[in-house]
């Protein structure tokens, strides 16, 4: 008995750390409907309002939040005109994890672009093990959305990653005269 469970384990654990097949090619949406490309995402901007929401947030609360970004996609650039709360239980969520009810737009939100979370200790803020093509469960979970993109609050940073799965990160606090992303890959 002990023996199998081991063996489960253990093969868990492979399925978790294989690298995803063909992850930059297409993305399969949250409904279970045909693989759709979606458009390369190459900067995102985000509103003062965004901005200062994300502030409020990361200062207030020592458990994970979430929220539906609200906006559009303009070309190669998403604008994030507001972020909207997202539908979770405050017992769903912890320093580590959080888990919403239901999805943006069954919570009432149009325009949704994609999900920001927080890592309230500013820690792991990945989308792939460093140094590797893995994805970690934050990065397997935004492949299974048909959002064109996803972040992270980490601190006063925003990690944030797009179909290209190009991890990037831009400030929270932004000088305005400068750029407002930055790529950490090619």
């Amino acid at each position: 008995m002990k023996v199998g469970r081991a063996v489960a384990g253990v093969a868990g654990l492979t399925l978790l750390l294989m690298p995803l097949p063909g992850h930059g090619q297409s993305v399969a949406s949250a409904a279970g409907q045909e693989p759709v490309r979606a458009p390369a995402t190459r900067v995102l901007v985000l509103s003062d309002q965004a901005r200062r929401f994300l502030m409020l947030q990361y200062r207030a609360f020592p458990t994970e939040f979430m929220g539906c970004m609200i906006g559009e996609l303009q070309g190669q650039t998403i604008v994030v005109r507001r972020i909207a709360p997202a539908d979770v239980d405050p017992t769903q969520s912890t320093a580590t994890w959080v888990v919403p009810q239901q999805t943006c737009e069954s919570a009432g939100w149009t325009g949704t672009v994609g999900t920001i979370h927080s890592h309230p200790t500013a820690e792991r803020c990945w989308y792939f093990f460093p140094g590797t093509q893995v994805p970690t469960s934050d990065g397997r979970s935004f492949l299974t959305t048909p959002y064109p993109v996803d972040a992270i609050l980490c601190g006063t940073q925003v990690v944030w990653i797009s179909r290209d799965l190009t991890q990037r990160e831009m400030p929270l606090i932004a000088d305005r005269n400068a750029t407002l992303a930055s790529s950490t890959g090619p």
